[in-house]
């Protein structure tokens, strides 16, 4: 019991913490309640990752969506993908899965080539260069992640399955 106390205690001082800076950082006095809140601190601590991240991939001449087009090659690796796979996959479905592909494709870390089967359709297979590179990425990613690790794995555990509730019923609402 007293264990879960201290629980309650840590999530609601870093609940306090992050709502008195998510105030201060964009400069707004008050909510209309408590899921307006929800929807600006997620939409903001979003941003907040992904802009960390490409500082971090910025010394590897990547951004996060080439990042994300790269790993989701590697995860089809030896196999190609289409660019319909990698748009269904992206993180970032605004994101121009076709022009990633041709920034890739110059930095020499995937390569394309048509179908043989449909010369309308795209193939693209991730380099040798471009797997050593997300080697490296994953060397260096070790390190990133610890500054999460303000959160205990419980938490980290309950958050994501806060967020995978989140959209699960969102989604579900639409059918």
């Amino acid at each position: 019991m007293h264990g879960n106390k201290n629980r309650c205690c840590n999530i609601i001082c870093i609940y306090i913490y992050l709502y008195m800076k998510l105030k201060e950082a964009i400069k707004q006095g008050s909510f209309s309640n408590e899921y307006q809140k929800l929807v600006v601190n997620i939409i903001f601590t979003g941003n907040w990752i992904t802009q960390r991240n490409n500082e971090k991939l910025k010394q590897f001449g990547l951004t996060v969506q080439q990042y994300n087009v790269l790993r989701i090659l590697r995860g089809q690796h030896p196999n190609p993908a289409s660019v319909n796979l990698i748009i269904e996959r992206m993180l970032d479905k605004m994101s121009n899965a076709s022009r990633i592909v041709d920034k890739l494709e110059q930095k020499k870390l995937a390569t394309r080539a048509f179908c043989k089967d449909d010369r309308r359709k795209v193939n693209v297979v991730i380099t040798e260069k471009g797997m050593k590179l997300l080697d490296e990425i994953d060397k260096e990613q070790k390190d990133w992640l610890k500054a999460y690790h303000t959160l205990s794995k419980s938490e980290a555990e309950e958050l994501n399955n806060l967020l995978d509730k989140l959209r699960t019923e969102i989604n579900n609402q639409k059918k």
